[in-house]
């Protein structure tokens, strides 16, 4: 390689790699766990993220309770999990530049799946 485009070479790898790692610091993270009565809900719980209206988001919970979503958008938004063949009232949330921790207990109102924030 000529040593000119050996220099051009490392500046375009330099740049991509900034772009990149720039889109991952600034997406919005949204994680947390969700209790039913105390204990981790199982592995598999739907999460669902939305995000502006716009971003709509599903993830799974592990064996632990715990979830984890990557949202490139920002501001107010709702949460819900698909629980026991239900769906939970949607949540709200706010998506920031930095990760947000959102725990939730499950509970039930008049039938219907709640969460509240812990």
């Amino acid at each position: 390689m000529i040593p000119h485009e050996e220099e051009t070479m490392k500046s375009l790898i330099c740049f991509v790699s900034i772009f990149f790692l720039t889109s991952v610091v600034m997406a919005g993270e949204i994680y947390g766990t969700i209790e039913d009565a105390g204990k981790p809900v199982p592995a598999d719980v739907e999460v669902k993220v939305t995000i502006g209206g716009a971003e709509n988001l599903t993830v799974k919970t592990d064996k632990f309770g715990a979830y984890r979503v990557v949202a490139s958008g920002k501001g107010k938004g709702t949460l819900s999990v698909v629980y026991k063949n239900s769906s939970s009232e949607p949540a709200e949330i706010i998506s920031f530049d930095k990760a947000t921790r959102y725990d939730w207990t499950i509970g039930t109102v008049d039938g219907k799946i709640t969460l509240k924030r812990k």
